[in-house]
């Protein structure tokens, strides 16, 4: 089959690799129909997260089951079904917690209670390296897909591809970001980063009521998106810094800040040389530039989600700051599980379109293409979807 394999940084081909095959009792082999990729796919294809052996990436895909394992009794060959990113039981301790993403059985060989980019991690993820248990992932034309009578759902016949992709990760991972601010009606909200994740939790924040919702970005054309597809006020973060932002989010809330802060950027955002340098001199990956603006945007007694992926320490966290504001701050990975019915239902019923973030339609084949306009932000790539067929 043809899949997406990472080689290196900076290094992703479509190669000819084996068909995945049924291992245990609980997986299905799916047919993959529409794929993409992910803005946390880059930090593998930049080389931030290590990965030493070739490997198929991917965790957002759907498609049609193709093969299943006796224990698999909810699904049957032909169904047509999406995929939430997590692997996970569906049995043990955090997956009766709806934390599918601290699942203590799908990454055996690397899972520990202490957590960190190199120490022992939490549960598995599809296509995310071997430290997420190097299972591979879905930007291919077959997918091995374990604990299969937990994970997937059915799809409604009258829903495309495009309109439930999302449903894997971005959607539920932007809604969640919404989730732990416990948005419950007339809250501001201000997202920092209009990429994929920040501009459906955007959406998130108009499906649980927000009365204001800003975001951020550091590009002109990802605001344009986010303002056009989220209904979000734009506000840029110039060469100068977040000050004028920060500023802004605290003159329309009575210079008192937002309820909420999301950061869905992470510890890779537009750096300068000096912020670069420093990271080296401190021993640390990327910066956390992101989450002081956040910390600094939110109310005393708000809420600081995040989003995206920080991987180290920081020697600068700004813990005064949180102390004196009474911060709530919560991040990691999104219980994709735990959302994935009630977000499903929202689509289906028209509340929320998910396909207006896609800038972009290609075949697998063009995979280092594609992966190499989403990195450099290059012809106003927001969202790419991969067909593996064609």
């Amino acid at each position: 089959m043809k899949a997406a394999v990472i080689h290196g940084a900076h290094k992703v081909t479509c190669d000819t690799v084996d068909d995945p095959k049924i291992q245990t009792d609980r997986d299905i082999i799916l047919k993959v129909t529409a794929t993409a990729i992910c803005g946390s796919d880059l930090h593998i294809y930049s080389g931030a997260l290590p990965q030493k052996r070739p490997m198929v990436l991917g965790h957002e895909f759907m498609g049609i089951v193709e093969e299943t394992g006796p224990s698999i009794k909810n699904l049957r060959r032909g169904d047509r079904v999406v995929v939430p990113f997590p692997i996970a039981c569906g049995q043990c301790f955090f997956c009766n917690h709806d934390l599918p993403g601290h699942c203590e059985h799908s990454n055996p060989e690397k899972y520990g209670p202490e957590g960190g980019l190199m120490d022992q991690k939490g549960g598995a993820l599809f296509g995310y390296t071997d430290l997420y248990g190097g299972y591979d992932g879905g930007q291919s034309q077959y997918v091995r897909v374990p604990y299969a009578d937990y994970g997937p759902r059915k799809v409604p016949d009258n829903l495309t591809d495009e309109q439930v992709l999302f449903l894997t990760d971005i959607f539920p991972t932007g809604y969640t970001g919404i989730d732990w601010g416990d948005v419950q009606g007339g809250e501001t909200v201000a997202i920092f980063g209009a990429g994929p994740v920040g501009i459906m939790a955007a959406k998130s924040a108009w499906l649980r009521g927000a009365s204001r919702v800003f975001i951020i970005d550091t590009l002109p054309y990802r605001l344009d998106k986010a303002r056009n597809a989220a209904n979000a006020e734009p506000l840029l973060w110039d060469d100068d810094g977040p000050k004028n932002v920060i500023e802004q989010i605290r003159a329309a809330t009575n210079n008192r800040g937002a309820d909420l802060c999301v950061d869905a950027v992470g510890f890779e955002p537009k750096r300068s040389l000096a912020d670069k340098a420093k990271a080296v001199i401190n021993l640390e990956k990327g910066s956390i530039k992101v989450l002081e603006a956040c910390m600094s945007a939110v109310r005393r007694g708000g809420t600081v989600s995040v989003l995206g992926v920080y991987g180290t320490t920081f020697d600068n966290f700004p813990l005064g700051q949180f102390f004196d504001k009474g911060i709530i701050l919560k991040g990691g990975q999104a219980p994709a599980h735990k959302h994935i019915d009630k977000l499903l239902s929202y689509v289906n019923e028209g509340k929320v379109k998910l396909d207006d973030i896609i800038t972009h339609r290609l075949p697998l084949t063009e995979i280092s293409h594609a992966f190499d306009i989403f990195s450099k932000r290059e012809d106003n790539c927001v969202k790419i979807v991969l067909d593996p067929w064609r």
